[in-house]
């Protein structure tokens, strides 16, 4: 019970208060005294509901006389929990899903626990065939299956073809690896593998990137004493990819313009074994704090972390930097896994980007002196946040051209005429495009 309870809490903010689900999580799960296996159960249910909404919504509206859009967010929110415990999750008994549910439904909705208990003895009873989605429309029919925004799904069609795009949507469901990056300056990886085995976590090495560690059960990680040591920190392999591409060399100057919250700056500067500098940039003072308490934690001396706006140019740093990251805002849509809220972001919120996007771009490029290295790089997946950006900035910028990329151990395309585009369906790893240019005059 007080895991569902704690599930309830969680997405009731996430709902209520447009809150993101990891930040959400952190913030009920701090003070809550509940056991690992207890806090799995509940983050299940909560990722669950939320990356399956739309479909779970359509459930509801099949078996109930009120309609999902209708209801109390309260009972919806609970309908949600009960149905996903139902169809999706094997190791909760279908009596369980309905007597846990229709027991919490007492606890915060009484009048409510027997239109809760009706609706979800509808679904076990029509299990067979409840959960197929009956909607002949290709973009709906995948939009309501795989709970996306329509013109997400619209967009991929038409940009990747129908058959890429199952793929991905199929991609973008499974439960995302998490990868450690062993903090180099203070240990190896082996030595840091022998120290997680010891607390009998599961650990694999990523045979491309000598500095990345795959994990499989390791949980509660802020609290964990190596995590707290600096011996690691948390990142995917596409995004070490950035600092790997950017190849930083000893005692060169770096400025990362939009750095929070951290990872690929503290790369480079642990890439750089604590040399040089790295000017580390964002525009939100709590972000700020958030990189600088990365810095401190794995023991990086070269790092000036300020605060400064990407849009504005900065006269003072005009030709001073070897190497710029222009690490942009973006949609977010090669993340889902790690961010499924993002599923559901409406076409109005991201149109604005590429144009964003490209002045953080121009301002970014007067930074870099004469041959040294521009990279634009976001978590997306989306042409007009990626390479139309890099091929308008070069029309207008005959200073630069893109660089072949040849410091990485691992085969992408493109990478020949220096850019990558990484999809989850793929690839493997989180949504990305990286593309490296060189200031040649």
């Amino acid at each position: 019970m007080k895991s569902r309870n704690l599930a309830y809490k969680v997405l009731f903010d996430i709902e209520k208060n447009q809150n993101y689900s990891n930040m959400a999580i952190n913030k009920h799960f701090k003070d809550c005294n509940l056991d690992n296996r207890d806090r799995g159960f509940a983050t299940e249910i909560i990722y669950g509901v939320v990356e399956n909404k739309i479909y779970l919504d359509y459930i509801i509206d099949k078996l109930s006389k009120i309609k999902s859009n209708k209801l109390n967010l309260k009972v919806k929110i609970l309908l949600r929990m009960g149905i996903y415990q139902i169809l999706f999750l094997d190791s909760v008994s279908d009596y369980a899903a309905v007597n846990e549910t229709v027991n919490l439904t007492k606890k915060l909705d009484n009048r409510s626990a027997g239109f809760v208990n009706a609706v979800l003895r509808n679904v076990i009873r029509q299990k067979e065939d409840i959960g197929e989605v009956k909607i002949k429309d290709t973009v709906d029919n995948l939009a309501t299956k795989y709970s996306y925004n329509k013109w997400i799904v619209r967009n991929w069609i038409s940009n990747f073809g129908r058959e890429f795009t199952e793929d991905l949507l199929e991609a973008n469901t499974e439960r995302p690896s998490i990868y450690l990056r062993v903090n180099t300056l203070k240990t190896t990886r082996d030595e840091l593998i022998k120290l997680l085995e010891d607390q009998e976590v599961n650990c694999e090495k990523v045979p491309f990137m000598d500095e990345a560690i795959k994990v499989n059960n390791l949980k509660n990680i802020e609290n964990n004493e190596l995590y707290k040591k600096g011996l690691f920190t948390v990142q995917d392999i596409s995004s070490m990819l950035v600092g790997k591409i950017l190849n930083p060399q000893k005692d060169t100057k770096v400025l990362d313009v939009c750095s929070a919250p951290g990872g690929k700056t503290t790369h480079i500067a642990t890439l750089m074994e604590n040399s040089g500098q790295v000017v580390s940039r964002d525009i939100f003072e709590h972000k700020i704090k958030l990189i600088q308490n990365s810095v401190n934690r794995l023991g990086l001396k070269n790092i000036d972390v300020q605060l400064f706006d990407a849009l504005n140019l900065d006269k003072d740093s005009i030709d001073k930097f070897d190497s710029v990251l222009a690490d942009v805002p973006c949609s977010g849509l090669g993340i889902i896994k790690r961010k499924p809220e993002i599923k559901y972001k409406e076409k109005e919120e991201i149109k604005d980007l590429p144009k964003l996007q490209k002045q953080i771009l121009q301002n970014a490029a007067k930074y870099v002196k004469v041959g040294g290295t521009l990279i634009y790089s976001t978590c997306t997946i989306q042409d007009d946040e990626n390479i139309e950006v890099v091929e308008s900035f070069l029309q207008s910028n005959k200073r630069f051209q893109l660089e072949k990329i040849e410091n990485i151990n691992i085969d992408l395309e493109n990478e020949d005429k220096g850019y990558l585009k990484i999809y989850p369906n793929v690839h493997g790893m989180d949504g990305f495009f990286i593309a490296k240019l060189k200031r040649v005059r």
